[in-house]
């Protein structure tokens, strides 16, 4: 099974065919991605890339992690299985809070 690989401190310039062209220096890319903004579609500054073996990824790993990269260091890691968040709900409603800076329950306004 390939390794997927973290990439850090992109400059905002990187596409995921950049990202496949530097990466296949190293070996078989089976897949890379800047990832972007959802709203913006501007990139995050970072991605992914896939590697067909280990040996490759450890080898890209070596060969760019803390290399210059358009001005920039980049970062290149193991990519760590994404966590689960915490349940981002609406939360806990507006309801019965302070209206104008005072408190509901004072008959004097």
């Amino acid at each position: 099974m390939g390794k997927k690989l973290y990439v850090g401190n992109l400059p905002f310039s990187a596409t995921d065919q950049i990202l496949t062209d530097t990466f296949a220096q190293c070996g078989t890319v089976e897949s890379a991605k800047v990832i972007t903004d959802r709203e913006t579609g501007r990139s995050k500054g970072f991605g992914f890339v896939e590697m067909a073996t280990e040996a490759e990824a450890l080898d890209a790993i070596s060969k760019f992690n803390g290399a210059d990269y358009d001005g920039r260091a980049l970062t290149v890691n193991e990519a760590k299985p994404m966590v689960p968040r915490e349940n981002r709900g609406a939360g806990g409603g507006g309801f019965g809070g302070p209206r104008n800076g005072r408190d509901r329950h004072t008959s004097r306004y």
